[in-house]
Parts: structure tokens; C-alpha cells; sequence
């Protein structure tokens, strides 16, 4: 074991961590992925809480901070990730977390918390960011649909696309500003919390992001690494467990939100996240580097990501006034599970 540790790091020193990755037993690289996605997920959540007592000390308004700040914040795991990945020539990888994020945070997240917790109809939040949650994901699918249809040989998603995404992005937080100052949004909820000393605040945003930024430099070649041993497409790992573990932080604001009865958190940040995975981290992705669009996107990946938005939507037409039932929560919960289960089904079997 220690001849192994060794070995892995003076070949680290020497060739660089994809090259020493090559090297790692396979259950070294699988600590090293859990590892990672632990720092991921306990970094996200202490840059976040200090980055909401930091903006709360300048004095902007509670609602508006959990519109900006906190939904931006539970982002950046995606974001660092996708755009890492990207970088570092895995566009499976960066592609897919994103989409991937988007069916863990609607049909994980918002099945599982509303199976276990009716959640309520919010129509303020539903009808402005819900309907740029839905017409986000239908834009980057129909853009991929036709950059496929006119380009010979592989499709990729141009740079000019991301720039245009996080063009959008801006104009959507624009938007979210004036949405917040209109007071649609619960304003109380976030503000229970007691106020942090700003030396608190400044260190848990400092560490919080360096343990996003260290844990995500690991994270996309170990990812890369295990999806070739096991012959598994890293659109497929990006998918579905690096996609958990970016959104691992809005999961532990949902069921912490769940368990002290604060609901309408919950929906807000499912749906801010949505936007945010196809504007800010796809399109940070693609502004770094022109993203592949493999075939499986177009046959799996993106009509399961389709297919759980709409059915949310169509859920919220249903449920005119009052909550979402239980039922609905677990049936988009069936949907991702089925999502899952296919995937490995047809990658693996």
C-alpha cells in the first residue's frame, strides 16, 4: 500500500494527476471520487451560508439574496466542473453534468421532497422562473437539434452559444431582481437565521470556495478516469453521479427545509437551479471551450430531461391552487429512477 501511495506521487509530481490517475488501484480512485464529492458538498454549503451573511451585513433584502447570491452559490459546483471538464477536453463530462444536474434537482430532489412533503403551488415563483426553467432547457435542445441538422460529422455546441447563454443569465438575474422587489417571494424564511460575525462569514466564503475549487480539480479526471475502466461514457458517469454530487447542496437545503418546515425554500431553489445549470453552467462550459454533442443526447439525455420538465409543468397546470400532492412528487421520482435505470441498462448490459 505504501509502495502504491508512493508511486502515485511521484508519478503526480512527475506526469501530472491524469497521468499518475492511470497508475491508482480502482478502489483508490473510487475513495478519491467519494472524497472529492464530500469536499464538494461541505465547500458549496460553507461558501454559501458565508455568502449569505455577507450580503445580508450590505444590507440587500433577504428574498433578493436567495435569489442571487444562494442560488448562484449552489451552482458553482456545476459550473466549476462543467467548465474544468470542458477545459480538459471531456465534453461528455461538462455537457452532462449539467443536463444531469437538471434531472437530479427536478426529479430527485423536488420527487423526493415532495413525496415526503407536499410542497405548495407557488404561482409567483412558477410563472416567471418556472416558465425560464422550461424555455431554457427547450432552447439548448432545439439549438443542439439544429447546430446536428447543419453541421457534417460531429455536432459541437459553439462558444457563441455560451456567451449567448450567460448573456441570458445576466438578463435573467436582472429579471429576478425586479421579481424580488415585487415581494411575491416569501421574505421571512432565510432571515431566521441569527447573523454571523464578519470575520465567520469571510473565512467560511474563502474556504468554502477553495474546497469547491480543490475538490473539482480531482473530481472530473478521477471521474474521467473510472467512466474508461469501466467503459462507461463519461456523459453517463456526469450524468448521474458526479451530477448527485454537484447538486448534493440543494438536496441538504431541501430536506434540512423539509424538517423545519420552511416549503416554499425548497421550490425556488429547484427551479433557480434549472436555470442556472443551462445558462450559467453549460454556458461557462461552452464559452471555455466548443462542446461535443455525442448521439446519446439526442436519443437518452436530452428527452429525459425534456420529459421531466414538462411533466413538472404539467403538474403545475393541474394543481391550480393549494400544493403539489404526494403522488406527483413520486411520480417524477419513478421517471428519474427509470432515467437511471435505462442508462446503465443500455451503457452497461
Amino acid at each position: 500500500m505504501e509502495n502504491l501511495l508512493s508511486e502515485f506521487i511521484s508519478a503526480l509530481a512527475r506526469e501530472g494527476l491524469e497521468t499518475a490517475l492511470t497508475r491508482v488501484h480502482y478502489l483508490w480512485l473510487v475513495s478519491m471520487l467519494a472524497g472529492s464529492l464530500t469536499v464538494l458538498a461541505y465547500g458549496a454549503n460553507y461558501m454559501v451560508d458565508g455568502a449569505v451573511h455577507l450580503a445580508r451585513r450590505t444590507g440587500m433584502r433577504r428574498v433578493l439574496i436567495g435569489a442571487t447570491v444562494v442560488a448562484i452559490g449552489t451552482s458553482l459546483p456545476e459550473m466549476f466542473v462543467s467548465t474544468i471538464a470542458a477545459w480538459k477536453g471531456n465534453p461528455g463530462l461538462a455537457l452532462g453534468n449539467g443536463v444531469g444536474s437538471v434531472l437530479c434537482d427536478t426529479g430527485l430532489i423536488f420527487g423526493l421532497t415532495c413525496f415526503l412533503s407536499p410542497l405548495p403551488n407557488n404561482k409567483f415563483v412558477l410563472n416567471r422562473t418556472g416558465w425560464v426553467q422550461v424555455i431554457s432547457a427547450t432552447m439548448l435542445v432545439a439549438l443542439a437539434l439544429i447546430i446536428k441538422a447543419v453541421t457534417p460529422g460531429t455536432p459541437y455546441l459553439p462558444r457563441v452559444v455560451g456567451f449567448i447563454f450567460l448573456g441570458l443569465l445576466c438578463f435573467y438575474l436582472y429579471l429576478s431582481v425586479g421579481w424580488a422587489k415585487q415581494g411575491g417571494m416569501d421574505d421571512g424564511e432565510v432571515g431566521d437565521l441569527p447573523l454571523m460575525p464578519l470575520g465567520k462569514s469571510l473565512f467560511l466564503f474563502s474556504a468554502g470556495l477553495a474546497g469547491i475549487l480543490i475538490s473539482c480539480s480531482i473530481l472530473v479526471p478521477v471521474a474521467a478516469e473510472i467512466a474508461m475502466r469501466l467503459g462507461v461514457p463519461d456523459d453517463v458517469i456526469a450524468a448521474t453521479l458526479v451530477a448527485f454530487g454537484t447538486s448534493l447542496p440543494e438536496l441538504t437545503t431541501a430536506l434540512v427545509c423539509v424538517k423545519k418546515g420552511y416549503p416554499s425554500i425548497i421550490l425556488g431553489t429547484i427551479v433557480g437551479s434549472d436555470v442556472l445549470n443551462i445558462l450559467f453552467v453549460i454556458g461557462a462550459a461552452a464559452a471555455a471551450r466548443p462542446l461535443a454533442i455525442p448521439d446519446n443526447f439526442y436519443l437518452f439525455h436530452f428527452p429525459a430531461m425534456l420529459a421531466v420538465l414538462y411533466l413538472f409543468r404539467g403538474f403545475i397546470f393541474m394543481n391550480k391552487g393549494g400544493s403539489f400532492k404526494r403522488w406527483q412528487g413520486g411520480s417524477i421520482l419513478g421517471v428519474y429512477f427509470l432515467y437511471l435505470i435505462l442508462q446503465f441498462g443500455f451503457n452497461l448490459g
